[in-house]
């Protein structure tokens, strides 16, 4: 099967309920087999994403896959990280799946352009992305394909974890031995069904192999496992070597760190799951500073009220003293020449004088120069001066 992003869509006559209530328009992205586009809803004006998926008399297969991603995603829906479908229509030829679209595109986009993230943005998304996973994973449903590419941004820069193509719902204590998803981003116990008869097979846990990846990817820019020769990238994960030394690592927090080491961990069994790393310091961490940054915040406005309450009381009859000395040295120290100051600083001089606490500059200064068209007459004078002189000599 062949399907060419270029050629003309699905002809009218055989897909009339998606043309009834959708306008397709410019393509967005292409896969093997589909095409996904952006789509107009006729009645409302809303913008969505619509994924077409072309098939023939051989490919049976694919076609029961796209329908149990289908199920999938609206078993899974209405998690605000997780893309969510908004409509389906299936003839002989096409399968549509409509759904909503994400503007600011793929997360693999945002970082090519950023290469690497703080930590702090590193948290957010990775936060929204875990939490999605865990959403998946309470309905037993394991992606299998986590990577960038597959995590899309909306019109907020929210996450939204995608192409559920790949996923799988399984039972309790059932594994899966197939061999699916990215190379960089397969699990060391996927791999090993690659290559043993025997293998114990894998699970919900292979998603957080991958988060770890991820995680590792937008600290540093670089990806934790690669070799140009894959056998040997491959060989790194099963073994899971991996660095976090040099300078890309050096303003990498010890807790980042932390949590990559527990997801980045050979033995399933060992490795985080979603709510463990939800739980982590990592995250915890942003909550305690928040905590903290809030209470100090209302202590400081605490006191502030209790000063000017007591100011308020006792103005009228201790009026601040002006003193000459005082006046001269800061005269923006004092409520009404402060609003003088403010209210002609501009006008004198185009433009505010901003504080430095390198050069000790503030609006005061303004009283220690001479304005504008004083020191041109000044200059002026000067020069009238030293020509006169020069005229009599």
């Amino acid at each position: 099967m062949a399907f060419d992003i270029d050629d003309i869509l699905p002809d009218r006559e055989s897909a009339q309920q998606f043309y009834l209530k959708y306008d397709p328009k410019e393509v967005l992205g292409k896969g093997l087999s589909s095409v996904v586009r952006k789509c107009v809803e006729k009645a409302t004006g809303k913008e969505y994403a619509c994924k077409i998926m072309e098939f023939n008399d051989d490919s049976v297969e694919e076609r029961t896959s796209t329908l149990r991603e289908i199920q999938i995603l609206k078993l899974v829906g209405g998690h605000p990280n997780i893309i969510d479908i908004i409509a389906s229509f299936e003839t002989p030829n096409y399968v549509f799946i409509v759904m909503e679209y994400c503007p600011y595109g793929e997360l693999f986009d945002y970082l090519t352009k950023v290469v690497r993230l703080s930590e702090k943005r590193t948290r957010q998304i990775m936060a929204s992305i875990l939490a999605g996973v865990l959403h998946l994973h309470s309905h037993r449903v394991v992606h299998r394909d986590l990577k960038p590419e597959n995590i899309l941004m909306d019109s907020t820069m929210n996450v939204k974890i995608t192409d559920l193509g790949f996923a799988a719902q399984i039972a309790e204590g059932e594994a899966l031995y197939d061999l699916f998803g990215t190379p960089g981003y397969m699990s060391p116990e996927l791999l090993h069904c690659s290559q043993s008869d025997d293998a114990p097979g894998y699970g919900l846990p292979v998603d957080l192999w991958a988060c770890g990846v991820i995680l590792y990817t937008l600290l540093s820019g670089l990806p934790p496992f690669w070799h140009r020769k894959q056998h040997l990238m491959f060989r790194m994960i099963m073994e899971g070597q991996y660095t976090m030394t040099g300078s890309d690592w050096d303003d990498v927090s010890e807790t980042a760190k932390d949590l990559i080491r527990h997801l980045l961990v050979v033995n399933p069994d060992e490795r985080y799951t979603a709510a463990q790393a939800l739980q982590h310091p990592f995250f915890n961490q942003e909550r305690t500073r928040r905590r903290d940054f809030m209470a100090k915040r209302t202590l400081k406005a605490h006191i502030i009220l209790v000063w000017s309450i007591h100011r308020l009381r006792t103005l009228h009859y201790r009026p601040q003293p002006i003193r000459g000395k005082e006046l001269l040295e800061n005269p923006y120290r004092f409520k009404s020449y402060r609003k003088m100051i403010d209210s002609t600083a501009f006008l004198l001089y185009g433009h505010w004088i901003k504080k430095d606490e390198h050069l000790n500059q503030n609006r005061a200064t303004l009283f220690q120069t001479e304005e504008k068209c004083d020191l041109i007459r000044h200059e002026q004078q000067l020069l009238e001066q030293k020509n006169a002189n020069a005229t009599q000599a």
